[in-house]
């Protein structure tokens, strides 16, 4: 058995495996804990595994625990806390942009990813950015409101 080193929300997380080649998905919930990213597709299509690595949104259940070794994990619960929300996760909130939730993970870190590159986008930016988050439930203009709202509100910082 090998141990991986995953840096995950600013902490050093030995993984012990035999399976180098485990997607990131994998370890973040069943290691470490982590249910922020949610199994979808497992094909890297629906976007609810989504986390940030190296402050880019990545399809956690396409990236393996080697190749995200010693990168900078950020997931959902890395973002902020119930008594002190992301900017874009209070946005979320304020805007009720979530039914069943199911792919409230990747709205959001995507949309963290977007607004630290574009502080300011437009609709047509936001939507390209999110158009590989698939949503069954229909809250899609509430999302784009959020996004918005985060985006007036200063970008991706806490408060």
């Amino acid at each position: 058995m090998a141990a991986v080193n995953l840096r995950v929300n600013g902490s050093l997380h030995p993984i012990d495996t035999d399976d180098p080649g485990m997607p990131l998905l994998y370890a973040l919930r069943n290691d470490l804990g982590l249910h922020g990213p949610k199994f979808g597709c497992g094909l890297g299509q629906c976007g609810a595994c989504t986390v940030l690595m190296d402050g880019q949104a990545i399809r956690s259940c396409q990236v393996t625990i080697r190749a995200a070794q010693n990168r900078d994990i950020t997931t959902l619960e890395g973002l902020g806390a119930p008594e002190n929300l992301h900017s874009v996760q209070a946005a979320f909130v304020a805007e009720q942009a979530a039914q069943c939730g199911y792919c409230t993970n990747g709205m959001i870190m995507s949309t963290v990813a977007l607004l630290a590159k574009t502080p300011k986008p437009t609709e047509a930016q936001v939507r390209t950015a999110l158009a590989g988050n698939l949503c069954r439930c229909g809250s899609h203009i509430r999302v784009l409101r959020a996004v918005m709202r985060a985006a007036n509100a200063g970008g991706p910082s806490h408060g």
